[in-house]
């Protein structure tokens, strides 16, 4: 979706590796790690990529205060094969476990997770490299400004090298689905989902092409016998057939009714599981990606609660305007940040979570542009925000609103990279060209 030709990439092993490139190398550096991000988030032309993936040592593993610290460049799978033996579970992910700790936290994800949030609200403390070659610990407490400002910064103010990570423990669910129309959902949520303390995941799926329906779907913690016994997902082998189920969602809007059908038969199940075999997903369930002229993407919103009903008659009349190719809606449910500089989640919100396919001409880009930023201003109108690890459409003016910290974070980095050495596509689309 957004190539970009960098100068080098390397692949440090060590914090001290991480310290002695930084300080040696005097033009842009981009930070990568499962490189997932659509939109130049990992790069930068003639930048050094600084790819993460081997710097994925257990530096320390404590199973009864339930820590761990561990290099950035691990992935969450990596990190759940840790742990399973000692009944313990990731607290706060994507849904997929193919990527990086540190570019999670550089985006500071969030996942299904009921009584959750952004992961900072699941970090210790970080390790960081910053631009003049010098590591700092940066803790709520010790180095806070960095602590709050890397965390969902982008890699724009160093390299996060290692995390001390909250765990959980690792619970068996049950997964509980009902189909209701979409007007009831909010109160619905609000009654019987937010107040549920045995719930683990949540979602509701939104299905096209009329979204007039969601499927509420509940991981509730059960004492009932495990019906699957895999502790994790085993890796994921592709098959012709998963990928002509996808192209028939995404061809026609018969597709896309004959999903909701199949849904109807594969939700009718109550299995039992285990929580980290639920959070085990690998992204290779979605393939294909990506063919020679089309790809599959993503775009997220976020609503504030009280704002549900008034958001997405708005998100659906935008969507059929521009006769949008969606696969999926999937609703999920944040509560505040703790404090990010560049928080998505200031209040209690909704994730709407838009998974669509395009074309990657030029045309259709800038199609996917103009209905992108009528989204932005339906969703800033509502008081939420939108998501930055995609296709960068948003407009400067349209980022500020968003992100309204965001004059704090670029005059933090300009203090701690007086020379802008940390730089991507995004960054460099969105910092004000004079930071004081």
């Amino acid at each position: 979706m957004t190539p970009v030709q960098v100068a080098a990439v390397v692949q440090p092993e060590s914090t001290r590796q991480v310290a002695e490139l930084v300080k040696s190398t005097s033009g842009s550096i981009s930070i990568a790690g499962g490189k997932y991000s659509m939109g130049g988030q990992t790069a930068m032309p003639g930048a050094l990529q600084i790819d993460t993936r081997k710097l994925n040592h257990v530096i320390a593993f404590n199973p009864e205060q339930k820590l761990l610290t561990i290099e950035a460049g691990a992935s969450w799978r990596q990190v759940q094969e840790l742990i399973d033996p000692y009944g313990l579970s990731v607290k706060i992910m994507q849904s997929y476990a193919n990527f990086s700790i540190g570019g999670s936290l550089g985006v500071n994800v969030h996942g299904r997770y009921i009584g959750e949030g952004p992961i900072i609200l699941s970090v210790e403390q970080f390790k960081i490299v910053l631009a003049d070659g010098s590591v700092v610990i940066a803790t709520p407490q010790e180095n806070q400004d960095i602590f709050y400002g890397a965390i969902g910064g982008y890699g724009g103010l160093g390299v996060i090298t290692e995390v001390t990570l909250r765990l959980a423990d690792n619970v068996k669910v049950k997964r509980i689905s009902r189909v209701m129309p979409i007007t009831q959902y909010s109160q619905y949520f609000s009654q019987h989902v937010r107040s549920d303390k045995t719930a683990i995941f949540h979602n509701a799926i939104m299905y096209p092409p009329d979204f007039k329906k969601v499927r509420v779907v509940t991981f509730e913690q059960t004492q009932e016998p495990l019906t699957i016994f895999s502790r994790l997902r085993p890796p994921f082998k592709r098959s012709r057939k998963q990928e002509q189920k996808l192209k028939i969602v995404a061809a026609s809007d018969l597709g896309k009714e004959l999903r909701k059908l199949r849904d109807d038969l594969h939700y009718v199940k109550q299995p039992v599981m285990w929580r980290n075999y639920e959070a085990s997903y690998d992204v290779a369930s979605l393939e294909p990606i990506a063919e020679k002229n089309k790809s599959f993407a993503l775009e997220e919103y976020f609503i504030p609660v009280e704002r549900f009903d008034d958001f997405y008659p708005e998100l659906v009349a935008i969507l059929k305007k521009h006769r949008a190719n969606v696969v999926n809606i999937s609703i999920r449910h944040a509560n505040p940040d703790s404090g990010s500089l560049l928080a998505w989640a200031r209040t209690e919100v909704f994730a709407f979570v838009i998974y669509y396919q395009q074309a990657t001409d030029g045309r259709s880009k800038e199609q996917v542009g103009i209905w992108t930023r009528e989204l932005i201003d339906a969703v800033l109108a509502n008081g939420g925000s939108y998501f930055l690890p995609y296709q960068l459409h948003a407009t400067p003016e349209q980022f500020q609103r968003a992100y309204p910290q965001a004059e704090q974070f670029f005059k933090l980095k300009a203090r701690l990279d007086p020379e802008n050495k940390f730089n991507n596509m995004l960054l460099d689309r969105y910092r004000p060209k004079t930071v004081q």
